[in-house]
């Protein structure tokens, strides 16, 4: 087809809600010189196309889902959702102006906003979804009970009647997609689309069939579909468009002969009025009417005669693009209908038939036309005479390069006899767009001045499509950009997850160690992300670390009270490494929660790609489904865990000169407790150093208390056997003692001193500065086994505090059993054992938990809290020094 080449004009913008307005609610309808629309919102705007304002503006009780008007009455007819349709005259509006102006307010708005009150609800009903008006009967479209329900209503004199209208009669049938009577339930996204057709003879001379959205089907074609029974009636037909995909046709006096009374007709019943007359399997959002045979119409009696045959071909769009057109062929002296389905590219989102066989349709991008326009080819020049207009095979659409149109209506200006669409846009502008008429299709019909002022349109068009290809060309390389890293986002997911067991081509590594920041011994995390995959780590990136606390581990939501730290990568290419550094706590004055749970992952944020790729904000479920490998929660980027660990004390520990020759940490040391006290009580006579003493002696009576306290001590027995199996990278030409103390300390950054040294003992400071003491030595565990004493280590901790050594104790635990795991798993076994003995001591300990508990009560009900304090400390000391050995 040729190309349209329009010319675009902006009218008014209208406001719209976030994200623009959506198809399927927004309406436009034209009347002479006025433009009545609705944006989906609870409002209806009346414009002057001619004095180019916004006349007036009615406000409605909720969403506004359609528009048709009455010329003949001059009323206004609104479907409000959930309440049912409004009539609003156009003579109230001209009275309410009139009162506008002549309140003198100099600042008043030039538009005056109408609230529509209940009473002008002329068809209360809840679950109405369409209409239209065919003179002075109204045809409604709603659901219930399982069912749509087509009625007709009478509408009366109101000066003679006391309600505005009367049912006359009412048609049920079902479709594939009911809901029941839940209205919630209804897919409310795509609603009915109800319109009429009648034949030239419908209506007699003086009658003057008026119909909203309707049209005028030949002879041949209206027989062919709906019966020779509607034809001889003339009966206008009802078309019907569902949701889900079925056309059906009602005829309408078949309808008004029948009474209301009786309840309504069924498809199920007899004879029923109701024909399927084809089915899209998509929801119907559009049915026109287009003339597609071409006529030569040289004098008025043609065009006269033109116009009354109608429309010879009937086109039914859904919103996935099929298309179906229905027209009368002429095959073998005979007529016969002719249905050929088309399938354009979706969405459709609105659709308009212009006054000759072009239908427009819009999309997201763009505002297209097909012309349906075709004669075969006959080879032989005798049977042309013959040849009959059938539809073309294909359809080529032509651009009208207008995007985002969400609303179409095409109006017909008597003045200039020329065809003009007004469409509404997504951001909610209202534009015209003037169409080519028929003779400027004929460049040999054009005259001088149209010759001149198409050559203006196209010089002025070429402006236009010059920004539109650069528009797109940016779009295109955006889009491209964002495919490539997308590619690249991938090919790193599926890397990693494809090596879940094996060695990851990303790793991050996480130590702890001792550093001198501003004069002070502060703890740091350093954690070594390195890339030995083939992919790049490109900008974008982010690599999360989360601290979780031992308080917090056994929380539920203990994402939310871990800490998270995020580290962008601007580049990190293949073989290299990058080292984010973490302070956890300074040495002096800092309550450092061990253990701690470090928890590593890559992460992307998907958002980002979207973002710049398109302007809409396209949902990221139609991309990746919810059980996407990676998907992160909120759905809003991928994360890929590298690692977790976890930091205890054996790790932290600040290990002394003594104990380690050639290392120099920092360590305080602590002052003389009595001399701490003196100085402090010397300070009582002044009283401005009263804030001095009240710090100095807590700290003297504190170091008193762990001066003269005992030490807890706990011990814990390996079996040497095992230790010698598991330990044999550490055991060479190395006593087991220090074998297991360099095993225990392996991930100690100031230990690794140790290996040259044969030592089994060492003390060091916890983070805190609490001593701690290890010891190491070889003992005999008698009375467990039949067979003689067992050799094991004795591992001895000690520290003047006990949560130091209750620490140490858990993480020297923590690795003997997973050791013992390990072992376990090579299918190394324990010796036979006493279990008469065993048993002894899991009853021992059993009485031993005992006496924790009923300690414990009594420490809640505040009896004698300091003996009863130091009889649960000792009960803890026999439970930190079992008789059990780990074999």
């Amino acid at each position: 087809m040729a190309h349209v080449g329009p010319r675009v004009d902006y009218l008014a913008g209208f406001c719209c809600p976030l994200g623009g307005l959506a198809a399927g609610k927004p309406r436009v309808r034209c009347h002479e010189n006025e433009i009545y629309l609705s944006n989906g919102s609870q409002f209806v705007y009346v414009y002057d196309q001619e004095g180019k304002l916004l006349k007036a503006i009615y406000k409605f009780p909720d969403q506004v889902w359609h528009v048709e008007l009455l010329p003949v009455r001059r009323q206004l007819y609104i479907l409000c959702a959930r309440n049912g349709i409004y009539c609003v005259s156009l003579d109230q509006q001209s009275r309410l102006m009139k009162q506008t102006e002549g309140d003198g307010n100099e600042g008043a708005c030039p538009s005056s906003v109408f609230p529509i009150d209940s009473d002008a609800c002329i068809f209360p009903d809840a679950m109405l979804c369409a209409f239209t008006l065919l003179n002075d009967i109204v045809v409604t479209l709603s659901q219930a009970q399982g069912k749509w329900w087509l009625k007709l209503h009478e509408l009366l004199d109101p000066s003679q009647e006391s309600l505005p209208c009367r049912q006359i009669s009412q048609v049920g049938f079902s479709t594939c997609d009911q809901t029941g009577d839940d209205w919630d339930a209804m897919p409310s996204r795509f609603l009915p689309v109800l319109c009429c057709a009648s034949s030239p003879g419908a209506a007699g001379p003086g009658e003057g069939l008026w119909c909203s959205g309707g049209f005028v089907l030949e002879e041949p074609l209206f027989s062919l579909l709906f019966g020779i029974d509607a034809a001889m009636l003339d009966s206008p037909m009802l078309l019907c468009g569902f949701p889900d995909g079925q056309l059906c046709c009602v005829p309408l006096k078949a309808l008004s002969s029948s009474e209301a009374d009786d309840g309504c007709s069924d498809v199920a019943g007899h004879d029923p009025p109701v024909k399927v007359l084809h089915h899209l399997e998509e929801p119907v959002v559009f049915i026109g009417a287009l003339r597609t045979e071409h006529r030569a119409v040289d004098d008025a009696d043609d065009q006269q005669l033109f116009g009354d045959v109608g429309c010879d071909c009937l086109v039914a769009v859904g919103h996935c693009g099929k298309m179906v057109a229905m027209k009368a062929a002429q095959r073998e002296e005979a007529k016969t209908p002719e249905v050929r389905e088309y399938y354009l590219q979706g969405p459709i989102l609105c659709a308009a038939c212009g006054g000759g066989s072009r239908m427009y349709y819009s999309t997201h991008s763009d505002i297209s036309a097909v012309d349906l326009d075709w004669v075969s080819n006959i080879s032989d020049p005798e049977s042309a005479d013959n040849s009959a207009y059938v539809l073309p095979p294909v359809l080529s659409p032509a651009s009208l390069s207008i995007c985002s149109v969400v609303a179409l209506s095409l109006s017909s200006r008597a003045s200039e006899g020329d065809s003009e669409l007004l469409a509404l846009s997504a951001k909610g502008r209202l534009m015209t767009c003037d169409l080519c008429s028929p003779d400027e299709a004929h460049p040999g019909r054009l005259t001088p001045e149209k010759a001149g002022q198409k050559i203006k349109e196209l010089l002025s068009g070429i402006g236009n499509v010059s920004e539109r290809v650069s528009f797109l060309k940016k779009a295109v390389d955006q889009k491209n950009r964002a495919l490539m890293t997308l590619n690249q986002v991938m090919n790193v997911s599926a890397s990693l997850l494809s090596n879940q067991d094996g060695q990851k081509p990303v790793t991050c590594t996480v130590t702890a160690s001792w550093s001198r920041l501003l004069l002070r011994d502060t703890l740091t995390v350093s954690c070594m992300l390195e890339n030995s995959s083939d992919c790049s780590l490109e900008p974008g990136w982010t690599l999360c670390v989360q601290l979780f606390t031992s308080s917090c581990a056994f929380d539920e939501d203990s994402a939310d009270s871990a800490t998270t730290y995020t580290f962008p990568i601007t580049q990190l290419l293949p073989g290299n490494k990058r080292e984010v550094t973490l302070p956890l706590g300074s040495a002096e004055g800092t309550k450092l929660e061990l253990p701690l749970t470090i928890s590593c992952a890559l992460y992307y944020s998907l958002r980002e790609i979207l973002d710049n790729a398109s302007d809409s904000y396209e949902s990221l479920d139609d991309l990746l489904p919810d059980d996407s490998p990676g998907l992160s929660p909120d759905k809003e980027g991928i994360c890929l865990p590298l690692s977790e660990c976890t930091i205890d004390i054996l790790q932290c520990l600040r290990l002394e000169d003594s104990t380690v020759p050639g290392a120099a940490p920092s360590i305080a040391t602590p002052s003389d407790p009595l001399e701490t006290f003196l100085k402090a009580s010397s300070l009582q006579s002044d009283p401005s150093s009263m804030e001095v003493r009240d710090q100095l002696l807590p700290k003297a009576l504190d170091a008193l208390g762990d001066e003269y306290l005992p030490p807890s001590v706990a011990s814990i027995k390996v079996s040497s056997e095992l230790l010698k199996n598991a330990l044999k990278n550490f055991c060479e030409g190395v006593p087991l003692c220090c074998a297991a103390l360099q095993w225990l300390l392996a991930e100690n950054a100031a230990a690794a001193a140790l290996r040259s040294q044969d030592v089994s003992a060492v003390r060091g400071l916890a983070p805190d500065g609490g001593e701690v003491q290890l010891l190491l030595r070889e003992v005999a565990v008698d009375n467990l086994c039949p067979a003689g004493p067992i050799q094991a280590v004795e591992i001895l901790i000690q520290s003047p505090s006990l949560a130091d050594m209750c620490r140490v104790h858990q993480a020297v635990i923590r690795r003997i059993q997973a050791l013992v795991v390990e072992q376990a798993a090579q299918g190394s076994g324990p010796p036979d054992l006493r279990v008469q003995y065993l048993r002894q001591i899991q009853a021992n300990h059993e009485m031993l938990l005992k006496d924790v508990q009923s300690l414990r009560d009594q420490l809640c009900l505040g009896d004698e809290a300091g003996p009863t304090a130091e009889k649960l400390l000792h009960v803890y000391r026999q439970l930190r020094n079992p008789s059990l050995i780990l074999l």
